[in-house]
């Protein structure tokens, strides 16, 4: 993919997805590695793939339940699909999903880009007790500006009306807002609704073939402020 860095001085916002973008989901299923033996990269990826699943079905068939509860239906096939039957380790898994950590350089990213005058912002299909206790647990609550959850749409992402909340959110035009995301289907919906947007790709997934491509690549987030400092 081509990265095109030059609309980086009409934006006012920098917008961030929560999970898998600023926090690293799959440091949860690592945690239990004695639990889990050989099991534990499996739990993690199917349970993340059947989270996503869950909430666009229950988004597509107007069956909202909040992202907790969907963790915890995608946990429980996980679990089952493994042969894996332990009513406390799933307890032990989703109290760490409240205790999730971010990616070292978040922190540092974020407060850079609020030295550069922007503002910062997490649009999540978390709950607001959800990402509550994983920013508190990183320590990020200083260095963002608004956190939003789905929760006040009564969606998931992608539906439009999810990102429009950062729009009137915050105030600025959706022109001038930067999402980031390292969720290929996040990003390539989040440039439809008419953001510019930064795909986080932190493990080298292929770009999707959707027409709406985003307006560039990063590996992580840690050359962000570089970028807009260079613009500012």
């Amino acid at each position: 993919m081509t990265s095109d860095f030059s609309f980086l001085p009409d934006i006012q916002a920098c917008v961030f997805d929560a999970y898998g973008t600023l926090f690293d989901v799959t440091r949860v299923a690592r945690l239990e590695d004695a639990a889990l033996g050989d099991k534990h990269a499996a739990l993690s990826e199917l349970w993340r793939a059947k989270q996503l699943q869950y909430s666009w079905l229950r988004g597509l068939g107007g069956r909202h339940a909040d992202f907790w509860q969907v963790t915890g239906e995608a946990l429980d096939f996980a679990m089952a699909a493994l042969g894996l039957e332990d009513p406390a380790l799933r307890e032990r898994l989703m109290n760490l999903y409240l205790r999730i950590d971010a990616y070292p350089e978040v922190r540092g990213s974020l407060e850079a880009l609020r030295a550069c005058g922007l503002k910062t912002a997490i649009l999540s299909n978390g709950t607001p007790s959800m990402l509550a206790a994983a920013i508190e647990n990183s320590g990020l609550g200083h260095a963002l500006d608004q956190v939003l959850s789905v929760e006040r749409a009564g969606v998931f992402k992608p539906h439009p009306s999810v990102y429009q909340l950062a729009v009137d959110s915050l105030g600025v035009p959706r022109e001038q807002i930067c999402f980031l995301s390292s969720n290929g289907w996040d990003a390539w919906s989040a440039k439809a609704f008419g953001f510019r947007v930064l795909w986080c790709n932190r493990t080298g997934q292929q770009p999707e073939t959707l027409p709406w491509t985003p307006d560039g690549e990063l590996r992580d987030l840690s050359v962000l402020a570089q970028h807009f400092a260079a613009v500012s």
